[in-house]
C-alpha cells in the first residue's frame, strides 16, 4: 500500500506542477485549444485578457499546490494536519470535478479519467495514511 499511495501522490503532483508551469508561464492558450476547443484569439481583448490573467492566476496556485507538496512530502505521510490539509485540497479538486459533470454536464473523457484517477490516488492516500498516522 505504501508504493501504491506514494506512485499516486508523486505522479499526481509531478501534473500539477507541471500543468501549473506550463498554464501560469510558458504556453497557456495551448490549454484552451486543446482541452476546451476555444481559439483565445477569436475573443475580444478584454475578455481573452482576463481569461488569461485569470487562468495562470488560478494555475499558479496549483503550481504553488504542487511545490508544497513535494517540500512537505515527509509531513504529508507523517503529521496528521498536514496530511489532512492535503487531502482535502486534493478532494476539493475532486469534488469541484464532480459538482461540474452534475451542474455543467458531462466533461471529455481525459477529463473524467483524471477525475477518476485523481479519486483512486486521493483513497489509496487516505487509506495508507489513515493507519499510519497518530491523531493528536
Amino acid at each position: 500500500m505504501k508504493k501504491a499511495s506514494y506512485f499516486f501522490f508523486f505522479t499526481y503532483i509531478g501534473l500539477v506542477v507541471l500543468a501549473g508551469v506550463w498554464g501560469a508561464f510558458i504556453y497557456p492558450s495551448w490549454d484552451f485549444e486543446m482541452m476546451f476547443n476555444l481559439n483565445l484569439v477569436q475573443l475580444p481583448d478584454f475578455e481573452r485578457i482576463n481569461l488569461l490573467s485569470q487562468y495562470r492566476f488560478l494555475r499558479a496556485l496549483e503550481l504553488g499546490f504542487g511545490l508544497f507538496s513535494f517540500l512537505f512530502v515527509k509531513e504529508i505521510f507523517s503529521d496528521f494536519k498536514f496530511n489532512r490539509v492535503f487531502l482535502t485540497i486534493m478532494g476539493l479538486g475532486i469534488l469541484a470535478r464532480i459538482f461540474s459533470w452534475v451542474f455543467d454536464g458531462k466533461p471529455s473523457y481525459l477529463t473524467m479519467f483524471f477525475m477518476f484517477y485523481e479519486a483512486i490516488g486521493w483513497m489509496v492516500i487516505f487509506s495508507f495514511s489513515y493507519s499510519k498516522i497518530k491523531r493528536k
